[in-house]
């Protein structure tokens, strides 16, 4: 079973930045596929970005353009960098990996 551990989340005001990490252990990381997801309050959880042992990103359309999904294989850690911030991105933020395995999210604050 794989465990995640997300850090990196915090306050910022809005046209801000953060960076979120998501550490793994255990299971073969260079071969999962990682994502990131998130869940305001009230509103169901919401995937944001994959990105694949290949690589290949994708991203909800809302956050195109302003966040980038990353990897690092020899660290076993999948980063979400996040430009441009808006209110509307205030939310827990969920790592999740193949094999169904979710970290126990963060908090992202946007608010002035």
């Amino acid at each position: 079973q794989v465990q995640l551990v997300e850090s990196g989340g915090g306050l910022v005001q809005p046209g801000g930045s953060l960076r979120l990490s998501c550490a793994a252990s255990g299971g073969i990381f260079s071969i999962s596929t990682m994502a990131w997801y998130r869940q305001a309050p009230g509103k169901l959880r919401e995937w944001v970005a994959t990105i694949t042992s290949t690589t290949t990103t994708n991203y909800v359309d809302s956050v195109k353009g302003r966040f980038t999904i990353s990897r690092d294989n020899a660290k076993k850690t999948v980063y979400l960098q996040m430009n441009a911030l808006k209110p509307e991105d205030t939310a827990v933020y969920y790592c999740w990996c193949t094999g169904n395995s979710w970290g126990q999210g963060t908090q992202v604050t946007v608010s002035s």
